[in-house]
C-alpha cells in the first residue's frame, strides 16, 4: 500500500523493517528558488538516487518513508532544536543555510529567520517524523520487533567535514547505542566485499533519526548506512554543475545494489529471528 502526500511518500510492507529516506528529495517551493544563489547549488548535497538503490527493499516487504522536499528547505534528520549533531566540527543545520563545502545556499538577507525555520518545521518536519513513529509502531505491535534503516550518501570527499577519502559504506550505530550488537555484526558481515572499503561508527554515527528513535530495550532498532557516492557513481574531483550529478546507471550501481540486497535482507532475519536468542 502506498500513501503519497505531494511531498511525503509512505509505502507500507508488513515486514518488520523501516527503511528512511530523509534526503533524496529536491522540491523547492517556486518562491524560494529567487532567493537561492542557485538551483544547482541547492541540490548539490542531495542523496543523489539512494531512492533508486533501496528500491529493492519493497520487494523485500519493508516500508519506507521517503520526502521528496530538498534538505535545503529542511533537514529532516537534525534535531528540531538546532542543537549540532557532532559539536565541534563542521556540519549542517536543522535549515541549512550553507552547503557541506560551506558556500552560501541563500543570496545576501534572504536566509531564513526564526518564524520561517518554525514554520518549515511544523509543515514537514512534523509530518514526517510523525510518519515514521506511527509505522514503527504498527510494526512493532505486529513483530514486537523492528530495524529502522536510515539510508544516505554523500560525495567522497568533503575537506571541510573530514579528512581524505571516506570509505564506501559507513554504517552508524551511535556507537552501539541504537542497536543491538548482533545487528551490528551481521550488517557488516553483509557489507564484506574485496571492492568495497567498510567501518563502523566512524566519522558518521547516525543522525538525529537513528539516535532518536533506536531504543535496543524496546526491541527498535536503528542504524544509519552512509554510502560514498563513488561506490554507485562516475564521481567527478570537483562537483560543478556540468558533473554533479552524472546520470544514474543501473549497471554501475549493480554491485553496490547487491550489497544494500545483502544489508536489508540482514535487517530482517535479525528482526525475525526468534528474540529468545538475541542480544
Amino acid at each position: 500500500m502506498t500513501a503519497t502526500k505531494t511531498w511525503l511518500e509512505i509505502t507500507r510492507g508488513e515486514r518488520p523493517l523501516l527503511v528512511s529516506l530523509p534526503h533524496t528529495g529536491t522540491q523547492l517551493s517556486p518562491a524560494l528558488a529567487p532567493r537561492l544563489v542557485s538551483v544547482w547549488r541547492a541540490h548539490k548535497d542531495t542523496d543523489w538516487y539512494v531512492d533508486r538503490l533501496y528500491a529493492l527493499a519493497v520487494d523485500l516487504g519493508a516500508t519506507t518513508v521517503r520526502t521528496a522536499i530538498s534538505r535545503t528547505v529542511i533537514d529532516v534528520n537534525r534535531d528540531p532544536s538546532g542543537a549540532a549533531l557532532y559539536p565541534g566540527q563542521a556540519g549542517s543545520a536543522l535549515c541549512p543555510t550553507e552547503t557541506f563545502d560551506g558556500e552560501a545556499l541563500y543570496r545576501p538577507g534572504e536566509a531564513p529567520a526564526e518564524a520561517e525555520i518554525s514554520a518549515r518545521r511544523a509543515r514537514y518536519f512534523e509530518p514526517y517524523h510523525a510518519a515514521l513513529r506511527r509505522e514503527l509502531e504498527r510494526l512493532l505491535q505486529r513483530h514486537g520487533r523492528v530495524v529502522l534503516y536510515d539510508a544516505h550518501s554523500i560525495r567522497s570527499r568533503i575537506p571541510r567535514l573530514f579528512a581524505g577519502e571516506l570509505p564506501h559504506l559507513n554504517l552508524g550505530t551511535h556507537r552501539g547505542a541504537s542497536c543491538a550488537a548482533a545487528l551490528a555484526r551481521s550488517i557488516e558481515r553483509a557489507c564484506a566485499d574485496r571492492r568495497f572499503s567498510q567501518v563502523t561508527d566512524g566519522r558518521f554515527i547516525g543522525g538525529w533519526i537513528t539516535r532518536h528513535y533506536g531504543d535496543p530495550s524496546r526491541n527498535l532498532h536503528a542504524v544509519q548506512m552512509e554510502l560514498a557516492a563513488r561506490g554507485y557513481l562516475d564521481e567527478p574531483q570537483v562537483p560543478a554543475a556540468r558533473n554533479w550529478p552524472p546520470p544514474y546507471d543501473g549497471a554501475r550501481a549493480a554491485a553496490l545494489r547487491a550489497i544494500v540486497h545483502r544489508v536489508l535482507t540482514a535487517c530482517l532475519e535479525f528482526a525475525e529471528r526468534d528474540q529468545r536468542v538475541m542480544q
